[in-house]
């Protein structure tokens, strides 16, 4: 049984953690191009704002602010899932080349299947799922030996090294490209929040209501598959059945987000640490807070990149970035 200290102190974080997202999102909702009032943000959320108001807030800021939290944690929750399975603190989707997969399939497919725009939206995330999961079985084959079994640096070198590669595929595939579509393309490369309507929303919220109570349920075979490969066969647990399933889940919860914002890297690397240190590495405990400090994580960087530069802003990406890589390279130079 867990300690109720520990348990009490996972929801004071969670409470709070919940209300910086809630305080985050109402300041961005008033910052941006066509301002809007703070104290006229309320009224227009209840009905009582005028049509410039709830244009601005319904139609601009809330889709945004929405699909960035959802993402983020999906990004989190990838992440967590991805550095407890292959026993790598250094896993990220967007490190180990799963993103890139997701990024090259919806280049793909944005250029030769062109499909009616309503079913554009739905399509992008399994296209995106598609690209992913082929990639992540690659490296997965890559990285795995039957006399060792899945060995974790291998995993991060072939997963940096199938990145590199298809880098090189969206570079060709934009060099072929028209002009208005290789704008679309190199603003997803940069991570610029690019799904903001309201069906962008219903397109990724279904992947985070079945994947979110999985993965918790999940939870315990986590902390199993985070030990070493005998100590988790000798428990009795199929690890490489577990492994898959929950491998499926990352790639589907990276592939959905990244389809609508882009490719963003480090906020699930980030995240699952931020939580870690905070409770504990037991992913019944962990889990929940990475997946709030993920949505926070990439709406504070959604909402300082569009404001720090008229008109267009900083993709959500290169500020994560910025933060993201030195934070990488202080774990590479810590790991022993």
């Amino acid at each position: 049984m867990m300690q109720q200290a520990v348990i009490r102190k996972t929801l004071i974080i969670i409470a709070v953690t919940f209300a910086l997202i809630l305080v985050t999102g109402f300041i961005g909702l008033g910052l941006g191009y066509s301002s809007v009032s703070y104290d006229r943000i309320l009224p227009t959320l209840l009905g009582d704002g005028s049509f410039k108001e709830k244009f601005v807030l319904f139609n601009i800021r809330l889709p945004r602010i929405l699909i960035t939290v959802l993402a983020g944690m999906a990004l989190a929750l990838s992440g967590s899932i991805l550095q407890s399975i292959t026993r790598n603190d250094l896993a990220d989707p967007g490190i180990i080349g799963i993103n890139s997969g997701a990024g090259v399939a919806v280049a793909l497919f944005f250029l030769f299947f062109p499909t009616e725009p309503g079913n554009f939206v739905y399509m992008l995330p399994i296209a995106a799922f598609a690209g992913a999961l082929l990639t992540s079985m690659l490296i997965y084959l890559f990285s795995y030996r039957r006399s060792e079994g899945l060995n974790p640096i291998r995993l991060i070198l072939v997963g940096v090294g199938f990145s590199m590669a298809l880098s090189g595929v969206m570079i060709v595939l934009i060099s072929s490209a028209e002009r208005e579509k290789v704008d679309f393309i190199a603003k997803w490369i940069a991570g610029n929040i690019w799904g903001t309507d309201w069906p962008f929303i219903w397109a990724l919220l279904p992947w985070l209501i079945v994947l979110i109570p999985f993965t918790l349920y999940k939870a315990y075979r986590l902390n199993l598959l985070s030990l070493s490969e005998p100590v988790s066969i000798g428990v009795g647990l199929a690890v490489e059945k577990e492994r898959i399933l929950l491998l499926l889940a990352a790639v589907a919860l990276a592939a959905s987000a990244v389809s609508v914002t882009g490719g963003i890297a480090f906020v699930g690397l980030m995240a699952p640490h931020i939580a870690k240190a905070l409770v504990g590495p037991r992913n019944q405990l962990f889990i929940p807070i990475a997946i709030l400090m993920g949505g926070l994580l990439l709406l504070i960087a959604d909402t300082i990149g569009r404001n720090l530069i008229d008109p267009n802003g900083i993709p959500a990406g290169v500020v994560v970035s910025l933060i993201g890589v030195p934070y990488f390279a202080y774990l590479l130079l810590k790991k022993p």
